[in-house]
């Protein structure tokens, strides 16, 4: 009777209980995986995009660094002082101050304000004759006399350019969600190019900072347009070796940007800051022609079921990659084409909240970002001269600082290649809190505790000191913002990376702001802001230990797969295995228990606890089997 027994897969399902079936795995979700190497990989037409948003980016460095010489502070000689409200004698003149003596203020009672009252009377100025020492002859500074009272001007204007990026990349993220970014980028270029110029024809400072603040928002959204494009056309191994050409690209902006400034100088019929304004604007003109040649993402696409737009330019890829579709047809083109009658689903940034651990992933990386930007400041004014005044930085500070730009993109390369991302991250921060803590701390200890007589050499000490702590700390916060941004470009899913990558860069923007604020106030309070950021490279280093490492891993595309790509644990996976493996007698009954029963057969907990108490007999009446002294029934 047993060898008439029928097969279980020939009878219905009986009692509630039902068959396993495992449905065909979708391929169109795991774009890495099956969807880019069925179109060639990373071929010809990925790399030619690629190597087109590399072009901007040398465009973008002149951009962001151009505030050095369009409100750098000059020197000032005073050539007709005001002698009623001054003790000033025409034997005097001329008297010339340093760059950042005119922007002292007078009191009500004629003394000075700042860093003495000598030079606080300077200000009691009829007439200023002002000369750069940044390669222009005239900049915005010097065009409309903003000195003294009108110092606070200037900064109102560095403000402009960093506001406006703020809001840019808030903005422009969530744009690059919702509408693609390929639009994002076009309307930044057109934008960029109109705003950009008109600040070159601006006829008063309010009108330029007005402009200004328009200019960094288009720029905003060309560099995030940018940075995301490149992230989602490459494969996993390609990721970061591309995004470190851009960062090179950018550098070299401003190692050239002094040479561009130099250019610019003394030009016929119109000022030198007008000009260099043009020439720093005029070459996002090659960017025009993005309309036609750059397509859309292909990975915002598929992520977003933009599935008849998809089809198409997957043909198109596999063309220029030279891969025939036709006589060896995709898998993934078949099942796109299932899925072409789905509407397309948008996601805005705001869902991140509904999230567990994606949102902690995206505020830790927005505070390691605000931090790294904001102690970089601290850093570069702490390796200046603290005895001289406040100036634009002169070409071997601004030589200085982009050098260790250079040498921290060069050390950045090898650190992620043997430690990964979040090792390197993790490295780089605590260099960055060792270089604040020895420096706010060890100097105070050298001079109070040792040297106590000998004033000139524990003042040479704790110079040298400085110094060296501060480019040391230049050197790895720059590492700490430029892996900051590009982890959170890996670990956020697609439906949202220009809204996630947008909060992060805005961090840096609010980050970089400390800077115009801190010389609004004089550099007062600055001790206290340092303190403040070197509070925080000590928090940032255990939150990084929460973040995951996305270094190999596909990028997430939904917010589904955002909330799985979570930290791996610290254990290696055969450890954990053999912390939690027990002999069988020990658990000899765990495969009866209902929960199991519920997991692995299909069946509800009720129906499960109902099986403990069937007999033997019904199992096999009903097509089950006995195995050493319990029922199975239909596979359970």
């Amino acid at each position: 009777m047993a060898g008439g027994r029928p097969e279980a897969q020939d009878h219905p399902p009986e009692n509630g209980f039902t068959t396993l079936e495992h449905p065909v795995p979708r391929l169109l979700p795991h774009i890495d995986g099956s969807v880019l190497p069925s179109l060639g990989g990373f071929g010809k037409h990925q790399k030619q995009l690629v190597v087109l948003t590399w072009i901007p980016a040398l465009f973008i460095g002149f951009s962001q660094f151009s505030d050095y010489f369009l409100l750098a502070q000059p020197n000032g000689t005073c050539v007709q002082p005001l002698l009623n409200q001054s003790n000033w004698t025409t034997a005097s003149l001329p008297v010339t101050v340093t760059g950042a003596a005119p922007a002292l203020q007078l009191t009500d009672n004629g003394t000075g304000e700042g860093y003495g009252d000598g030079i606080g009377l300077l200000c009691a100025c009829k007439e200023w004759r002002l000369e750069l020492q940044t390669g222009l002859s005239q900049n915005v500074v010097t065009k409309w006399n903003l000195v003294c009272d009108s110092a606070w001007k200037v900064h109102i204007a560095k403000f402009s350019l960093l506001v406006g990026s703020i809001f840019g990349y808030l903005v422009m993220g969530v744009m690059a969600d919702w509408f693609g970014r390929h639009p994002v980028l076009i309307l930044s270029v057109l934008f960029m190019l109109v705003f950009g110029l008109s600040v070159a024809f601006s006829v008063n400072v309010t009108m330029f900072s007005t402009l200004r603040f328009f200019e960094g928002f288009c720029l905003a959204g060309l560099a995030l347009s940018l940075y995301v494009l490149r992230i989602e056309l490459c494969l996993p191994g390609w990721r970061f070796s591309m995004t470190m050409v851009a960062s090179f690209l950018m550098v070299a902006g401003q190692l050239l940007m002094p040479g561009v400034a130099a250019l610019c100088r003394n030009w016929p019929n119109r000022d030198d800051w007008q000009v260099l304004q043009i020439v720093i604007i005029s070459p996002f003109v090659l960017m025009l022609p993005y309309v036609w040649i750059f397509p859309e993402s292909l990975r915002w696409l598929l992520a977003t079921q933009h599935y008849r737009r998809s089809k198409a330019m997957m043909l198109r890829i596999a063309r220029k990659n030279q891969v025939d579709m036709t006589t060896e047809p995709s898998v993934v083109l078949t099942e796109l084409e299932q899925e072409l009658h789905k509407k397309p689903q948008r996601t805005c940034i705001v869902k991140m909240m509904s999230t567990r651990n994606l949102w902690k992933n995206i505020v830790v990386l927005c505070v390691n970002s605000l931090t790294g930007y904001g102690i970089h400041h601290c850093f570069a004014r702490s390796m200046m001269d603290p005895e001289a005044q406040p100036t634009a930085l002169c070409h071997a500070d601004y030589y200085t600082m982009a050098g260790i730009a250079v040498a921290t993109c060069l050390a950045v390369c090898p650190a992620v290649g043997l430690m990964g991302r979040r090792g390197g991250l993790l490295t780089f921060m605590i260099i960055t809190a060792l270089a604040s803590l020895l420096q706010l701390g060890l100097l105070n200890l050298i001079g109070k505790y040792s040297l106590r007589h000998d004033t000139v050499l524990r003042d040479t000490l704790n110079r040298k000191f400085s110094v060296a702590f501060s480019i040391i700390g230049m050197f790895s916060s720059h590492a700490v913002s430029t892996l900051s941004i590009f982890f959170c470009a890996e670990i956020t899913p697609t439906v949202i990376r220009g809204g996630g990558l947008g909060l992060v860069l805005a961090s840096a923007g609010f980050g970089m702001l400390t800077a115009p604020i801190m010389e609004l106030h004089n550099q007062k309070g600055y001790f206290l802001h340092h303190v403040i950021f070197a509070c925080c490279t000590l928090l940032c280093i255990i939150c990084l230990l929460l973040l995951p490492e996305p270094r190999g891993h596909p990028l997430p595309e939904s917010l589904v797969d955002g909330e799985t790509f979570t930290r791996q644990t610290l254990l290696h996976p055969g450890e954990q295995h053999l912390l939690l493996a027990k002999t069988d007698g020990d658990y000899s009954r765990v495969h009866d228990t209902p929960l199991h029963l519920s997991a692995t057969g299909g069946a509800t907990v009720a129906v499960a606890t109902a099986l403990a108490a069937v007999p033997a007999s019904y199992a096999l009446a009903t097509g089950g089997e006995i195995i050493g002294n319990r029922a199975i029934a239909n596979g359970v």
